[in-house]
């Protein structure tokens, strides 16, 4: 069965082609600066990468280009966009409405619109490719994957804030948390690692330009530390994470800021670009470190302590911990970090092999020392696998 997978960002769109019964991907790729100039970075297979440059105005033009590309001349995979037999949306924000994956139809679609102002930045555009595809290809069913889907089975004392309570039952506000594709494929390949044993207790570490952490047991979502928004938890590329909300009123009144732009400096300017003053892109904070930068090394010192304060405070909730699990860009490819965490974690039976951990190859890993009585994993993740294979088990 072959599905489309679609993210569709503000100005970019990431596809896979993916057979959902063998797990094998056809092609895959990324149209980015969408009204802007528009550039397709296409890829068939592992193997053969192209890279085209469009004048790509709209949304529409950047799936029929992407549709195009996948039934024509040399990148041609498929004959007919009718060999697609279903679409797979990820959507960011589900709130309260969706616990698990849908298929998409008017009443979910505008279930989802009124879930914009929790998700302004993700859900329009999520939006606007199931609306496209549901125009271009009106035969082939889609469906809505949430990032928060797979969060909902975290208990109230975990997902409520301690405000008025008035607050969550009127204006549904609560910890919705985020990237549970993610947390869900990670966890439950540690739990095939860990032999499918019952109520495993695993933390996964999603580190990212965007991050989070996340307690897992028995393969169910205990606690995260995205909020809201997207915004909470760990110290990321551009945004602050966690801070004290008193700072936002007194940096309103200092600087003279509206609402819109406190935002702004929390989501675009803060984090690891706003510490360091050189970067969102973590690469160049370590290479500066490298170089002497004092700034960045602090930058690299705030990040790994705010993982680490996670581990440790859901090491408490879930009573120990099985597996510790890294993924993501920054998760699966620095060394560094993944030492820099685990250290000094050793009194939790957290002990990180540096060998092991040294290791360049970009699979499955453990990284843990034989002696450690919790397992460390390098898991690389697979959003789009957990998308195309919902999608098969409600339209397969």
């Amino acid at each position: 069965m072959l599905v489309f997978v679609l993210n569709a960002g503000s100005s970019s769109l990431k596809y896979q082609l993916i057979d959902a019964k063998t797990s094998e991907v056809k092609a895959s790729g990324i149209v980015e600066r969408i009204g802007i100039d528009g550039v397709l970075k296409h890829e068939i297979g592992n193997n053969r990468k192209l890279t085209f440059e469009a004048h790509i105005q709209t949304h529409k033009e950047a799936i029929e280009l992407i549709l195009q590309t996948l039934t024509h001349d040399d990148t041609k995979i498929i004959d007919s966009i009718d060999e697609i037999d279903a679409i797979g949306h990820r959507v960011a924000h589900g709130g309260e409405y969706f616990k698990n994956s849908v298929v998409v139809d008017d009443e979910v679609i505008k279930k989802i619109e009124e879930l914009i102002p929790l998700a302004p930045l993700h859900n329009p555009a999520n939006i606007l490719g199931m609306k496209i595809c549901r125009e271009l290809m009106p035969n082939t069913p889609n469906v809505a994957v949430f990032d928060t889907a797979f969060h909902q089975t975290m208990p109230e004392v975990h997902f409520l804030f301690p405000v008025p309570h008035e607050d969550y039952t009127e204006h549904h506000l609560r910890k919705y948390g985020f990237h549970g594709t993610s947390h869900y494929y990670v966890s439950n390949e540690a739990i095939k690692l860990l032999e499918n044993k019952k109520d495993l207790r695993i933390i996964v570490c999603h580190l990212g330009n965007g991050s989070s952490v996340c307690a897992v047991r028995d393969g169910k979502s205990l606690n995260t530390t995205m909020g809201l928004t997207p915004l909470g938890g760990l110290m990321m590329g551009t945004r602050s994470g966690d801070i004290d909300p008193g700072i936002i009123p007194y940096l309103m009144e200092k600087k003279n800021m509206d609402t819109h732009q406190i935002i702004d400096y929390l989501n675009k300017k803060s984090g690891i670009l706003g510490v360091s003053g050189i970067s969102s892109d973590l690469r160049d904070i370590i290479s500066a470190a490298k170089d002497g930068d004092q700034r960045a090394q602090v930058t690299i010192d705030m990040m790994c302590n705010r993982v680490k304060k996670y581990i440790c405070s859901y090491a408490g909730l879930l009573g120990g911990v099985d597996a510790l699990c890294f993924t993501a860009g920054i998760g699966e490819n620095s060394d560094l970090i993944r030492e820099k965490v685990c250290h000094n974690l050793e009194f939790m039976g957290i002990e990180i092999d540096k060998d092991k951990n040294s290791s360049k190859e970009s699979k499955v890993k453990e990284i843990s020392k034989d002696s450690s009585k919790t397992k460390i994993f390098v898991i690389p993740t697979n959003e789009e696998l957990v998308i195309a294979q919902d999608t098969y088990k409600l339209v397969g």
